[in-house]
């Protein structure tokens, strides 16, 4: 990926992982409270080792902002999240717009970028979306801090004629369907761990009854 005029600094994507850990922190020290609470102490030692650890919460920048809605965050960490959302805006909007890709290792403080199935589609393939696979640790937290830069929901997605090639056309025609974003993203929802193949089947499926 070349170097563009918009950098998120290494301080703030390390204060950005501190504020989500210590948020994380409260709240499974919370959980646990409401435990111990809830059981008898014998009964303790079973529940905490069948116990889900997970802890998410879902922030919404554009087109309406959430942040103030989300319980037990602090200010800073609003004030720092509003911050990374307006940064990694403007660093989307100049990928798309001159960005040129190659592939790169993850490595501490990197953005990877995974490119979605909607653009699969508007490629007509010429771009892959990729499968999310997580590889578990047997020890620590592993945090994720997901970013998504989605088209509006009543976009309508499907191959743009400029990228099918005309002797391909017919051919091509009916391998990629055309949906309302936010239609395939009720599916998502539902099929989210299944290949991508059977949401492009189901997609056209309801497109065509």
């Amino acid at each position: 990926m070349q170097a563009t005029a918009s950098t998120i600094p290494y301080d703030f994507m390390d204060k950005i992982e501190s504020l989500t850990k210590e948020h994380y922190k409260k709240c499974m020290e919370q959980r646990f409270r409401e435990l111990v609470a809830s059981k008898a102490l014998e009964g303790l030692q079973a529940e905490v080792t069948d116990m889900d650890w997970e802890s998410t919460f879902y922030l919404r920048h554009l087109p309406e902002s959430n942040m103030a809605e989300i319980p037990d965050l602090t200010d800073e960490h609003r004030k720092v999240m509003k911050e990374f959302a307006l940064k990694l805006e403007k660093l989307a909007e100049e990928l798309l717009k001159d960005g040129e890709w190659v592939d790169v290792p993850p490595l501490r403080h990197s953005i990877v970028i995974n490119l979605g199935d909607q653009l699969e589609v508007i490629t007509n393939g010429k771009y892959k979306s990729v499968e999310h696979r997580v590889i578990a640790q047997t020890d620590g937290a592993r945090m994720s801090i997901a970013s998504f830069y989605n088209p509006g929901s009543d976009a309508v997605i499907y191959p743009a004629p400029a990228l099918v090639e005309k002797e391909e056309e017919e051919e091509k025609k009916g391998l990629y369907p055309k949906f309302v974003f936010e239609d395939y993203m009720k599916l998502y929802a539902l099929l989210k761990f299944q290949a991508k193949e059977p949401r492009f089947e189901a997609m056209k499926a309801i497109a065509t009854a």
